[in-house]
């Protein structure tokens, strides 16, 4: 991570629960931060919870311990003049575009808001990069939804068909499009690489968005009551939100010196970890019960009733039942592999919760776990 000593980064969506590790990380690599995304969009937000809301326009040093600066400039990634403005002042050396709406079952709510940001916000990055000359490498974050799910159990391949069924995923499948073009029309003659990553379900302390299987055990376990699971039988490629994070700032740094290595990446858990939303509900509560102890170290009230989850299904809008990644090709051309396996990723966010949970100082646990990680 010295790499990012002193470095100028811009991040998109750096309120959101993925964004807000991503600039923990970078603030403990010294990095000089510019983020640019709306306020956080859940209430209590990880943003929030690490002292990461500065006044916008205003450097901060959230971190005490830690050399980096963060500016949060609060706007709309739609907005092309606004980012335009923050490109030209930030200057950045590498942008990592993590702005989105994310939530499946939102898309099908709203679809218009759901493409105009997730594809057309891509645009406004990407023509804000090819303007920018101090650019130096691109992230853009997309999922592994983008794949056409032929609901199969083999992993999907980078070189496979782009064509999400839903909203959601539709719109991150034509934001790899819009990547694709912009990379052979603008930025290859530039010399500047750009690359899509495609990363499986995350899971780890601070997300609090609905309609997502880890937020929802949290709740139910803060409020004592059962869990509610509604396709306990869906698999997804969960792993801990780290191992995406550092990955997107690996491949940065990487391309920044050897832009051959640019292109599009899955970044998935070992088939092992490909689990069922059931299981997911399982490993929870007995990491949970595990540490609502009487000799719990974290505090956390002890209780008599285990914490447990009920299968009920709320006849929501269609999802696929199963969907893993191939991820040969990261391991194959930059030697990646996962960190923490399912069972580490579940311990390290049930102990993230139930600080909160006691006392709600969960910068601590944050810089900790980050430490862990990167020392493993």
């Amino acid at each position: 991570m010295t790499f990012y000593k002193g470095k100028r980064v811009l991040v998109t969506g750096h309120t959101g629960f993925k964004g807000s590790w991503m600039t923990s990380v970078l603030l403990m690599a010294g990095a000089q931060i510019t983020g640019y995304a709306l306020t956080p969009p859940t209430n209590p937000s990880l943003f929030e919870l690490l002292g990461l809301n500065g006044e916008d326009g205003t450097a901060i040093r959230p971190f005490d311990e830690c050399d980096g600066v963060l500016t949060n400039i609060y706007a709309d990634i739609r907005d092309l003049d606004k980012l335009k403005e923050t490109f030209a002042k930030a200057q950045p050396e590498i942008v990592i575009h993590m702005a989105a709406q994310p939530i499946v079952r939102t898309s099908y709510k709203d679809p218009v808001c759901t493409y105009e940001t997730n594809v057309m916000g891509t645009v406004n990055v990407l023509e804000c990069c090819r303007l920018t000359d101090s650019v130096k490498s691109v992230i853009n974050v997309t999922t592994d939804k983008v794949y056409r799910n032929k609901e199969r159990e083999e992993g999907y391949r980078e070189e496979e068909e782009l064509c999400g069924y839903d909203p959601y995923s539709n719109s991150k499948s034509c934001s790899e499009l819009v990547t694709d073009s912009y990379r052979n029309s603008f930025f290859k003659e530039k010399g500047v690489p750009v690359t899509t990553m495609r990363a499986g379900n995350v899971i780890g302390g601070g997300d609090f968005a609905t309609d997502r299987i880890i937020p929802d055990c949290v709740r139910a376990a803060i409020a004592g009551e059962d869990i509610i699971v509604r396709n306990p039988y869906s698999i997804r490629p969960y792993q801990h939100v780290l191992e995406p994070v550092i990955c997107y700032l690996r491949v940065a740094a990487e391309q920044y010196g050897n832009p051959s290595i640019e292109g599009c990446y899955n970044i998935g858990p070992d088939d092992r970890d490909a689990v069922t939303t059931a299981q997911i509900a399982t490993m929870f509560c007995d990491s949970w019960n595990a540490l609502n102890t009487d000799n719990n170290d974290n505090g956390q009230k002890s209780t008599n009733e285990k914490l447990t989850w009920i299968n009920k299904s709320d006849d929501g809008p269609h999802e696929a039942n199963y969907l893993k990644l191939d991820c040969s090709k990261i391991r194959r051309e930059l030697a990646w592999s996962p960190v923490w396996n399912i069972k580490k990723a579940m311990e390290k966010l049930a102990e993230w919760y139930c600080t909160y949970s006691c006392c709600c100082e969960v910068k601590a646990i944050t810089i900790d776990q980050i430490r862990e990680y990167i020392k493993t």
